[in-house]
């Protein structure tokens, strides 16, 4: 391949190398995370995104404290925390008539959660990846698609922020890309697993919302309504709500005035709460942005070239908040294999099944978790019976809640409950 032109460190053309062993599409969570830990690992990356930063993206975009920690680890939570974003502990959830109440459980060295901005977290790890001597870190190029020598994919082609034509060969190219990946579509990878969510789903942030007793995470579940609230960067609250997509009315409410719907709708499903009233005490800072419908999908990982991270890989139902992590962990995880093989192009296919094994072994209970989530159907009298169980017992509620920062199995959760019954069996008919 011939030498590139030399980019204006803005996303021109000079310092672009002929010989990266890595060109990562994506430059937020999944693609700035795996900058760093290739260029710490010694090897060459580009990170290229199309967006410059800071810039905003629709997102839940908190970090439980497992997250936390590997934030630590990478030595960027202190540039994080300097922002000003509130850490918290607690959790409350209302799930129908069930309260459950407490505090996530230690993990990772950590007991609090953070939740911050895009417009903070993207341009804090961009430049955090980008201070590494191996990673050339360009904003504004747009990846156009994609090389391949010998049935393999050897780099991208694509333009720079001039508009300029380039072509750049790597030993491998990573999709971090998000959900509708156009590395992932370029480089054919199946997708193997897609559940279509129920739910539409509507994201604010709004200044002056009280919450009740400590700073925490709240969850809301009634009928047909679902709602998140997180305490997160500039004094704001992240709002999330949910409702079924078979409301037409409700759409088209939000269409015509996103923020009159979105209080009506918190107001209609969540009126034997406090949370209408706090909301309407509150004001609504920027846009109100919604996402009509989409997939838990599960892709292929890895092929001959190529492999994918974050959202790019698969996405779910953001009510479990566990996009963040799945980011930080997986580019974690394919470092490590990468690492464990000096001559790649001989060793695709294993190296594609232990990442889609690391991928299952670590993300998949979580993920048929989402995948429960995002159908709209009833809670069984047993499930609600099993939440009001779990919320009258700190032990049960630590376990419940450690689902979230994996610090708890389904496994674990479900022998306590069960021990649980069998000291109160009435609990199945709600009583007791």
């Amino acid at each position: 391949m011939e030498e590139m032109n030399e980019m204006d460190g803005r996303g021109g053309t000079e310092g672009i190398r002929s010989d990266y062993d890595v060109v990562i599409v994506g430059a937020r969570v999944a693609g700035a995370s795996l900058a760093w830990e290739l260029g710490r690992a010694g090897y060459r990356v580009l990170l290229a995104d199309k967006s410059r930063f800071p810039s905003d993206v629709l997102s839940t975009h908190n970090f439980f404290n497992n997250s936390v920690g590997m934030l630590r680890e990478m030595g960027v939570l202190d540039r994080l925390l300097a922002t000003g974003t509130p850490t918290y502990r607690r959790a409350y959830l209302r799930l129908e008539d069930a309260e459950i109440d407490g505090f996530f459980p230690e993990a990772n060295g950590e007991t609090e959660c953070l939740c911050v901005r895009r417009t903070h977290l993207d341009r804090i790890l961009f430049e955090h990846a980008a201070s590494l001597p191996g990673v050339d870190a360009r904003p504004n190029f747009r990846i156009t698609g994609l090389l391949r020598s010998g049935g393999a994919v050897a780099g991208v082609e694509g333009t720079d922020s001039e508009g300029k034509p380039v072509r750049i060969p790597a030993r491998l190219v990573v999709g971090a890309d998000g959900r509708r990946s156009i590395v992932r579509e370029l480089a054919g990878s199946r997708r193997i697993v897609s559940v279509p969510t129920d739910f539409a789903s509507y994201v604010g942030y709004f200044e002056g919302f009280r919450q009740e007793g400590e700073r925490c995470t709240e969850f809301y579940r009634i009928g047909e309504t679902l709602a998140i609230a997180f305490p997160t960067s500039d004094d704001l609250h992240v709002i999330g709500l949910m409702f079924p997509l078979e409301w037409k009315d409700a759409l088209a409410r939000m269409k015509e005035n996103p923020e009159a719907g979105f209080r009506e709708f918190v107001a209609r499903g969540l009126g034997a709460t406090s949370f209408p009233s706090r909301l309407k005490e509150a004001k609504r800072s920027g846009p109100i942005r919604g996402l009509l419908g989409y997939d838990n999908d599960w892709h292929e990982a890895m092929g001959p070239g190529w492999a994918l991270a974050g959202d790019a890989l698969s996405f779910k139902d953001p009510a479990v908040g566990q996009g963040m992590h799945d980011a930080l962990l997986g580019a974690r995880l394919l470092r490590r294999i990468l690492s464990s093989e000096p001559d790649w192009e001989s060793r695709w296919d294993d190296m594609a099944r232990r990442y889609e094994q690391e991928l299952n072994d670590h993300f998949m209970p979580l993920f048929r978790m989402a995948c429960g989530m995002t159908r709209n159907v009833p809670l069984r009298p047993e499930q609600a019976a099993v939440n009001r169980l779990i919320g009258r017992h700190p032990e049960a509620t630590s376990a419940f809640l450690g689902l979230y920062n994996h610090s708890r199995t389904p496994e674990e959760l479900e022998r306590i409950v069960g021990g649980l019954l069998r000291q109160a069996p009435q609990i199945d008919s709600g009583e007791g």
